[in-house]
């Protein structure tokens, strides 16, 4: 079937064209797209910061309407509305273990423009093969995914599924970096660096939990939101020194648990540096090339703190999209507050928009 994409062909541009688009093979979803979301690992794409082959399209994290499933294809069926997520394999030993934010093959399968058979489903009018990210593609308006991610949902409405579009992403890897990987204890104290869709879920996660000590760092943008959404202090890193303002806030303790989402490598630093004793550090963004000097007997051994990564919030997303689901309808998960709704064909001015700061969340709407 005919479909419109945005097909990057060079570094940094796209443009929405024409393209063939086969049949879902077996295990694998056809959806109709609703919208998507805009998220900064598209612009790493699209920027070529990650090693991706030209022509892709990207996106991933749309939402829509399935309209027909392959052979074996059990859980989902036509008319269903879905989340569509990060793709895995099913196979691996860590996929097997219910850890598919772990896969073996989750970069291949994030950034290789593959199918996880090896194969493309998209193909120019002059028959070049195009990629896709994520196992989606959902700058486009229709995509194949495979059932594993592609997450079925009760929501009330096709506008109301338009506004989840980051729950396949950024909302996930902030509350999942929060309540699947740290697991704060009710009353603990938890810093949050950078106030995009990520740090700001980090937030209503942290309340969520019942931390009691929110504390939101920011740069240039979310301060009003991270109040809103549950911090109990904020800090501009650009003006204040960052470490000694939470030693401040804690009685000089240093807080419990810390979530790096500004991308910055020099955060992490200060983020040890602000940890009390026994605390969690945990980073999902940091995307910098440049060397970060890490003490490690004052810094992590002799403090106990723990230092780890985390893709995807370590979520299960068959488990953990519903979750966010129904945290969204009980109001504590007001993702829709982010969100800044354009034109599909407005898609090089949503791009625009988030990388100024604009807007937290894009989505594209088509």
């Amino acid at each position: 079937m005919q479909i419109q994409a945005a097909v990057i062909r060079e570094k940094g541009k796209f443009n929405i064209e024409t393209v063939e688009l086969a049949p879902p093979k077996s295990g694998e979803v056809l959806v109709k797209l609703i919208a998507s979301g805009i998220c900064h690992t598209d612009t790493a794409v699209i920027e070529q910061f990650l090693p991706v082959t030209f022509p892709m399209v990207a996106g991933h994290e749309g939402v829509g309407i399935v309209e027909q499933v392959g052979p074996g294809v059990r859980d989902i069926a036509p008319g269903n509305r879905v989340i569509m997520t990060y793709p895995s394999c099913g196979v691996c030993e860590h996929c097997k273990e219910g850890h598919p934010h772990a896969c073996e093959d989750n970069f291949t399968l994030f950034f290789g423009g593959n199918y996880a058979d090896g194969t493309k489903r998209l193909t120019t009018s002059d028959g070049q093969e195009v990629g896709i990210m994520f196992g989606q593609g959902s700058f486009a308006t229709y995509a194949i995914a495979d059932q594993r991610n592609t997450i079925k949902v009760d929501v009330d409405s096709d506008d109301e599924l338009a506004q989840l579009c980051s729950l396949g992403c950024g909302i996930q890897t902030g509350a999942g970096a929060v309540l699947n990987r740290m697991k704060p204890r009710a009353g603990s104290s938890i810093a949050v660096f950078g106030m995009g869709t990520v740090g700001l879920a980090g937030i209503m996660a942290a309340k969520i939990a019942g931390c009691s000590t929110i504390i939101a760092v920011h740069s240039r943008r979310g301060r009003d939101l991270a109040l809103e959404f549950g911090a109990t202090h904020v800090i501009d890193g650009r003006t204040e020194d960052v470490e000694a303002r939470i030693k401040e806030i804690t009685n000089g303790k240093g807080v419990n648990y810390a979530l790096e989402s500004a991308g910055q490598p020099n955060i992490v630093t200060t983020m040890l540096n602000s940890m009390a004793k026994e605390g969690t550090a945990i980073l999902v963004s940091v995307t910098g090339e440049t060397e970060v000097p890490i003490k490690l007997e004052p810094q992590i051994m002799n403090p106990s703190v723990t230092l780890a990564g985390a893709v995807e919030g370590c979520s299960n997303p068959k488990v953990f999209i519903p979750e966010l689901v129904r945290f969204y309808k009980e109001g504590r998960l007001p993702v829709n507050r982010l969100n800044t709704v354009y034109k599909y064909e407005d898609i090089n001015q949503a791009f625009e928009d988030s990388h100024k700061g604009i807007t937290v969340k894009a989505i594209l709407k088509f």
